[in-house]
């Protein structure tokens, strides 16, 4: 296994805490009558999609080795997690660290009942990653014009053009797609975000075919307030079951977006990665952390952690500090 690049870290497991302190993981005693229990309004089940060897990886500035982000699915494949996205088939050119795409899916081990999606802006990356063996594809869209031609070189417009492409190919082939949509909740460039536009944009991607629609809280700059405003726009246009949620730390309120949307809304899907960095080609404020770690989700779940939930005992992973 090649060295470890000095940006990943440890990162403590639940396992970990429970075993520091164990009090936490005791049983709470049932409410009283006329109580409600701390964990009402809260789902039986919650699905992880963990993004990190994806996503937390492609702005490294450090060249991660192949055979480590092997190492890192390979481990991520053993926590129960039921969906892990593997890597981008995008242009070296633009993410140099996604370079080893056919690699890293060549490499990985494929366990029973996990899922390994790629993500794939257009019709040549999706040709490219199915020759690779994927089984599941994404497309990454924006609720900004701004962003969407910063990052994607193209208009919201001519990028839904590009995924009606690639999800009309992906269909005949039986493969799923996922769809994303950054700057849910604000944007590097034009500030605020209207509700409507991310609706908007999400009904054109489930129309087309997205069987998921992830809302991306692209710079973290959320509240649970703008978050709330945000997912009642979107649930107009959008079933619940085909929406989840990706939030990010910048100003640390990730954890709370996240609780948010699972206490009023329920979800079933909530987008987390393994990595957490400093560096990102974001314009954010420098040496923010921006995305957060999938480690603490069953530790706010605590003392009555969802069924199924993942057990999470990584690989090091995540700026630490």
């Amino acid at each position: 296994m090649g060295t470890v690049p000095s940006a990943l870290k440890h990162c403590l497991s639940y396992q970990h805490l429970l075993k520091e302190q164990p009090w936490i993981g005791e049983p709470v005693p049932p409410p009283q009558p006329g109580q409600e229990s701390q964990t009402s309004g809260l789902p039986e089940y919650i699905k992880i999609v963990e993004v990190g060897p994806r996503d937390g990886l492609q702005n490294e500035k450090v060249i991660v080795p192949t055979d480590i982000k092997i190492e890192l699915i390979n481990r991520l494949s053993k926590t129960g997690l039921s969906a892990i996205e593997v890597t981008s088939f995008v242009s070296s050119k633009w993410v140099p660290q996604m370079a080893d795409h056919n690699e890293v899916m060549r490499g990985i081990e494929r366990h029973p009942g996990v899922r390994y999606p790629v993500l794939t802006p257009n019709l040549q990356g999706f040709h490219n990653a199915i020759a690779a063996g994927a089984t599941e594809v994404s497309v990454f869209g924006a609720a900004s014009e701004s962003f969407s031609k910063m990052n994607i070189n193209c208009s919201i417009e001519e990028s839904i053009e590009k995924f009606e492409e690639v999800v009309k190919s992906a269909r005949n082939m039986n493969i799923p797609v996922r769809g994303y949509v950054s700057c849910a909740l604000g944007c590097p460039y034009e500030g605020n975000i209207i509700p409507a536009k991310v609706a908007e944009v999400s009904k054109r991607l489930y129309s087309m075919g997205c069987y998921e629609i992830s809302l991306g809280d692209t710079i973290g700059v959320g509240t649970p307030g703008s978050m709330k405003r945000m997912l009642e726009a979107v649930m107009k246009e959008i079933p619940l079951s085909a929406l989840a949620v990706h939030c990010h730390d910048t100003y640390g309120q990730a954890l709370a977006n996240i609780l948010t949307a699972i206490q009023e809304y329920q979800w079933k899907a909530v987008k987390m990665k393994a990595c957490k960095r400093k560096e990102c080609s974001l314009p954010v404020p420098e040496g923010m952390r921006i995305n957060y770690a999938i480690v603490h989700i069953p530790i706010l779940l605590l003392p009555n952690p969802f069924t199924n939930s993942a057990s999470v005992a990584l690989f090091p992973v995540g700026v630490a500090d």
